[in-house]
């Protein structure tokens, strides 16, 4: 599309009158510059509740969220009746004040990406994505937005709202020109760009288009519905990892309905912990049942080995919780022992079945694996890590190395309300939050014992077993295999090598 020559009256023409950004073409445009809004413009929603909810549940946990669902209304009186500028700040101020910046900045690498990647609108990041040079202007705090829109969308500059802060953490106040809206966000163009025209400028659906001025072709992006799986196609850069314990993103209604489930959910758990921990695991399968969580098994779980003859039966299992040695015990109506690494102390005391630490020392943690199978069944998981996502990360080989009767085990779980795994934080935690949800689904596929000719005993190198479980899991439960560890997804969510829990 040839570019536009900016005239008086397009620099005064009203908002309404600015054509959707899906007339814009992408063609051609390596060489140009675009300018655009994040609310309502590269993302669906112009509200920035949910995203300052996110950050207020991770930050300080159930009541900091209800201290913002309480301001909600008054800021939104005041961005009806006063200025967009005042409702944000109260925004701010209620899910921001005193947290640490680091908080804030570990919260927008981890937890964000994953929410705005699925918010992302697939006629605006045509155009973003087809120009060379790509510039966000927002009114959302710069520290919440920054990594999204560098690292998954390729922004080279990010403006935004400036927070003030005293001793690392966040005053709840702003600074310098204040909230970046209106007039204010066409100044920031303005200066960023000095003496250059940017070709393209996209503002959002509702307002706040003063910036559309400084370019040389303006849009605006239309209200329009497209579902989750429409936009997962879209993703330029692929949320392998994320964290954070809410499953889905928090509009009012939603954050409402947590508060008021959040009392009820933790005597609920309770009750679940105590059935698991303290009943026969022959019964924990009907106890679970009654309590609201669901067990499905799939599959030929192999019998119990009463003669003692030989060494016992070693179940490879994909790790999404660590509660999957508990329900692959409960499947099977009897507890099997669990290797487990760097488990905390909270949950080893609760654990209904016997768990051993490994050390990550190779020859010490053979040693160990050997002598547990030596008395019985043994469940161990070689990812080293849980995983949200439907991918397996890979599998240790040493594992491979140590037996021939093995039976890989899919392991797979639905919640709808929180998270039970955790990179950061208090990992204790993990158990209650899975059993705070409503109706807990988890999912255990026995596969089949893995052939003869695929073990180390017919002369497969241990990568090669290692390998050959990890594509039967991933094909069984529609997975798909990855070369990530453990080390890169702590990196990528905590910045640590995930050797403390």
């Amino acid at each position: 599309m040839p570019t536009q020559t900016k005239t008086p009256q397009m620099a005064h023409r009203t908002p309404p009158l600015y054509p959707a950004v899906e007339k814009c073409s992408s063609d051609d445009r390596e060489a140009q510059t675009v300018v655009a809004d994040l609310d309502g413009a590269l993302i669906h929603s112009r509200s920035s509740f949910p995203y300052f909810a996110l950050l207020a549940f991770d930050s300080g946990g159930v009541l900091r969220l209800l201290f913002l669902l309480l301001l909600s209304p008054f800021a939104a009186v005041l961005r009806r009746f006063i200025s967009e500028s005042a409702g944000i700040r109260v925004l701010i101020f209620a899910s921001l004040a005193g947290v640490k910046l680091s908080s804030i900045e570990s919260a927008a690498r981890a937890v964000l990406p994953k929410f705005y990647v699925e918010d992302l609108r697939e006629d605006t990041w045509k155009v973003f994505s087809g120009c060379g040079r790509r510039l966000v202007v927002t009114g959302s705090p710069r520290v919440m937005v920054e990594v999204f829109l560098r690292e998954y969308l390729g922004a080279e500059e990010v403006v935004g709202t400036e927070l003030g802060s005293f001793m690392g953490r966040a005053t709840g106040f702003v600074i310098g020109p204040g909230v970046l809206i209106g007039e204010k966000k066409a100044a920031a163009v303005k200066q960023l760009m000095g003496k250059e025209v940017p070709e393209i400028g996209v503002g959002g659906w509702k307002g706040g288009l003063e910036f559309l001025r400084h370019c040389k072709e303006a849009y605006v992006a239309p209200p329009k519905t497209e579902t989750k799986s429409q936009r997962s196609n879209l993703l330029p850069k692929p949320v392998f990892f994320h964290d954070g314990r809410l499953v889905q993103r928090p509009t009012p209604l939603i954050a409402f309905t947590l508060i008021l489930w959040f009392p009820f959910a933790i005597l609920l758990a309770g009750l679940r912990i105590a059935a698991g921990s303290l009943l026969p695991m022959k019964y924990a399968y009907f106890a679970f049942w009654v309590l609201g969580v669901r067990l499905i098994v799939n599959g030929a779980p192999p019998p119990a080995d009463e003669s003692g003859g030989h060494s016992g039966i070693l179940f490879v299992c994909s790790h999404r919780t660590l509660l999957d040695p508990i329900f692959l015990s409960a499947a099977l109506r009897r507890p099997v022992s669990a290797v487990t690494y760097s488990l905390s102390r909270l949950s080893e005391f609760l654990s209904p079945i016997k768990t051993v630490r490994l050390t990550r020392h190779r020859i010490m943690d053979a040693a160990i694996i050997n002598s547990l199978l030596k008395k019985g069944d043994l469940v161990l998981c070689p990812e080293g890590t849980t995983s949200r996502e439907p991918l397996l990360l890979r599998f240790s080989a040493l594992f491979a190395e140590l037996s021939d009767e093995m039976v890989p085990v899919g392991m797979a779980s639905r919640i709808s309300m929180f998270h039970g795994t955790a990179a950061r934080g208090w990992k204790g935690l993990d158990s209650l939050y899975f059993f705070m949800n409503p109706t807990p689904v988890y999912e255990v596929t026995f596969l089949d014992k893995l052939p003869a000719d695929q073990t180390c005993g017919a002369g497969k190198s241990s990568h090669e077993v290692a390998n050959y479980i990890q594509r039967a899991i991933a094909a069984k439960l529609g997975y798909e295999c990855t070369s990530y560890t453990r080390k890169d997804k702590y990196m990528a969510l905590a910045g640590n090598h995930g050797s403390m829990y």
